[in-house]
């Protein structure tokens, strides 16, 4: 089992920044790559970036590319997302996501472990 703690959310103004982290523990070897996906209210689930824990690759939706920026902390378990020239349509709840396997999948359903997500409001 792989335990998942987002910290990091908040009211921020547009154009304004935040950065979220999402901590693992337990079985940490199960989590060699993390995502990250939002899902904001009477939407579905979308998802925001990738990365390979092991070999660090990435890949963002369209949506974030060039604004967001995911990362990660081998030593501390941490993967970030630095999140930068926010717009409200950004507004949503962010979860952070892992699986034992690392090939590049959006698919939520790909994911074996959650957090429990982190609100992140952006007002204009």
């Amino acid at each position: 089992q792989v335990q998942l703690v987002e910290a990091g959310g908040g009211l921020v103004q547009a154009g304004g920044a935040l950065r979220l982290s999402c901590a693992a523990s337990g079985r940490t070897c199960s989590s060699d790559a993390m995502a990250w996906f939002r899902q904001a209210p009477g939407k579905e689930r979308e998802f925001v970036a990738y990365i390979n824990t092991i070999g660090g690759s990435t890949a963002y939706a369209d949506s974030v590319k060039s604004r967001f920026t995911i990362s990660r902390d081998s030593a501390k378990n941490t993967v970030y997302l630095q999140m930068n020239s926010l717009k409200p349509e950004d507004t949503a709840v962010y979860t952070c996501a892992a699986k034992g396997t690392n090939y590049y999948t959006i698919a939520s359903y790909d994911y074996d472990y959650w957090g429990q997500g982190t609100q992140v409001t952006v007002s204009s």
